[in-house]
């Protein structure tokens, strides 16, 4: 198998009849899936999602892709392939639009009506072009056929990309449900004929690599979700992925089913199931939808809500309701259903919300304790069934964190592939197939961009770590001034704290020990205003850190006057 190594250096110039394949996210990770493909100097871009922020990195709202390897060659781009709409996929979208403009979007119906309401509230009138199952259109050098795939939300695709230097299958998210909701099966005929035209590189979803055997299917689910409409004595909240029709769906008819009116809460959740049901995805019978302003006059029992925040995001619905932060007041006889699985590093953030909604009493149902939700990623026995059905020349693990990967790339070899033509790489890492060989060739920067409000990219690392220091440690301030001249003190000094736990008559001791360092520099002759900050900056920082094993931020104020 070929890994990443620390010492991976620049790519060398792509040779003429070579495809580079370069994933500016989705490896190592669950999100930001962006993979830019280049031959003869044209460049085609397959997804272009965000991943959202964990507790570490506070204040943020989304983290893009590093668009600087495309930012120099955006008139190199023939296009972006969006396989779904979910927003690992697509939320990013809209930055890089905002570089260029006219970028063509490619994708199937639902996923680019999705796309185009998103880019409503960023102002941007997209280029796109709308594909089914089926199709073969070329962008550039790129032949690309499109294959059904079955997934948690519909009119998924993968792509297959012919190239004079060979043909990629790239699967995009699948699992292979036999029995859908939409009747729309993943195409293992298209993936068998592939493979045996010859598949010199497979791409293919990891997610799922260590569960065995296939995932359940969809249709499980509807029963248990209607036995919890049934039994449920008052209101019923349903927690979902705004992009999961089917599991809305679901959650409808048995609304329906048991005579129950329904109200989506949440921008998200509103637009998207509206964009379904006016396209005829989401099947809504006359008079069953409500509007939030008539909640009121609606009893309990004949209620049912569907909402974002099952992944614990902090201004979800349900995360402000269990907060008390939102008009709709949980009670004990609210019984909530946690419609999703938790995607790896939320774990905190929604047992937060559950533990919040059962202080105020509600009954929650998840997936720990009903069978409320399956995963859209295909386990380990479809993985192999996909493997033994597309003999790959090459394979190269995608969208999944390293165990994934390293899971899936495992069982690649278990399919006969042979090691040496197995590709695990990470974010940046540059991959070339050339002459039927997959190998990395180099690294390019694909680090995190971090969007918090307005600003995009201006956020650093260092400004990350500056949050959680002053939400961890809290923050001591030292305001003094002092003669321009003669660098003797007139006034201060005066400290401050906030969050660092010391009281102000503790400051006693660290005050008297101030005045003598700035008695001393002033003898010395030391005026200059950086290096008074710097040794008080040094001697609180060792102080609060010998007293009280603590590493509040400290910040030095020195005034000249």
């Amino acid at each position: 198998m070929s890994h990443p190594h620390p010492e991976l250096g620049s790519p060398p110039p792509l040779p003429a009849h070579g495809l580079r394949i370069v994933a500016l996210g989705g490896l190592g990770e669950i999100g930001r899936n962006m993979t830019v493909f280049e031959y003869g100097g044209r460049l085609l871009i397959v997804d272009c999602g965000v991943l959202f922020p964990e507790e570490e990195q506070p204040g943020i709202d989304l983290i893009l892709p590093d668009f600087e390897y495309v930012r120099g060659r955006l008139d190199d781009i023939e296009a972006i392939v969006l396989t779904h709409a979910h927003e690992d996929h697509i939320g990013a979208v809209p930055y890089l639009l905002r570089e260029r403009g006219d970028i063509p979007l490619i994708g199937s119906r639902l996923t680019l009506a999705l796309i185009e309401a998103k880019l409503v509230e960023h102002r941007i009138k997209p280029v796109v072009r709308k594909v089914v199952e089926g199709d073969r259109q070329s962008y550039g050098p790129f032949d690309c056929e499109f294959l059904a795939v079955n997934h948690s939300i519909p009119d998924a695709l993968a792509v297959a990309i012919r190239t004079p230097a060979g043909l990629v299958l790239g699967t995009g998210d699948f699992k292979m449900d036999q029995l859908p909701m939409d009747g729309r099966l993943t195409d293992l005929a298209g993936f068998a004929r592939l493979g045996a035209e010859g598949i010199d590189l497979l791409m293919s979803d990891s997610t799922n690599a260590e569960v065995p055997g296939f995932v359940t299917s969809e249709r499980n689910i509807g029963p248990v979700i209607d036995d919890v409409f049934r039994t449920a004595k008052e209101r019923i909240i349903v927690a979902c992925f705004a992009s999961h029709i089917h599991r809305v769906q679901q959650a409808l008819d048995a609304a329906v089913a048991n005579g129950r009116k329904v109200c989506f809460v949440g921008r998200s959740m509103v637009r998207n199931m509206g964009v379904a049901g006016d396209l005829g995805y989401l099947r809504v019978p006359d008079g069953v939808l409500v509007e939030q302003r008539d909640l009121e006059s609606i009893p309990a029992e004949k209620l049912a809500l569907i909402c974002t925040g099952s992944q614990g995001e902090p201004m979800s619905a349900l995360s402000r309701m269990a907060g008390r932060d939102h008009q709709i007041r949980i009670t004990d006889a609210d019984t909530v259903v946690l419609a999703s699985s938790l995607i790896p590093g939320n774990e905190n953030a929604v047992n937060r919300v559950i533990n919040g909604l059962t202080r105020w009493g509600a009954r929650i149902v998840h997936k720990g304790n009903a069978l409320v939700h399956v995963s859209g990623h295909a386990s380990a026995g479809e993985l192999l069934y996909v493997l033994n059905l597309t003999k790959p020349g090459n394979f190269m693990p995608i969208h999944g964190e390293w165990r994934h990967l390293r899971a899936h790339a495992k069982l690649a070899e278990l399919t006969g592939v042979p090691p040496e033509n197995i590709v695990i790489a990470e974010d940046g890492v540059v991959v070339d197939l050339v002459d039927g060989q997959a190998s990395i060739v180099g690294i390019v920067p694909a680090g995190y961009v971090y969007v918090d409000g307005s600003s995009v990219g201006e956020i650093t690392e260092n400004s990350l770590k500056d949050r959680r220091i002053l939400g961890e440690e809290g923050f001591v301030s030292v305001v003094v001034a002092i003669d321009s001249t003669s660098g003797k003190v007139i006034a201060g000094p005066e400290i401050h704290a906030r969050g660092a736990g010391i009281m102000n008559e503790d400051f006693n001791e660290i005050i008297a020990r101030i005045e003598v360092l700035l008695t001393e520099q002033a003898a010395d002759g030391v005026a200059d205003v950086h290096a008074l900050r710097q040794s008080l900056r040094r001697t609180v920082g060792k102080w609060v850190s010998d007293s009280y094993r603590r590493r509040p931020m400290i910040i030095p104020v020195v005034v000249e006057v």
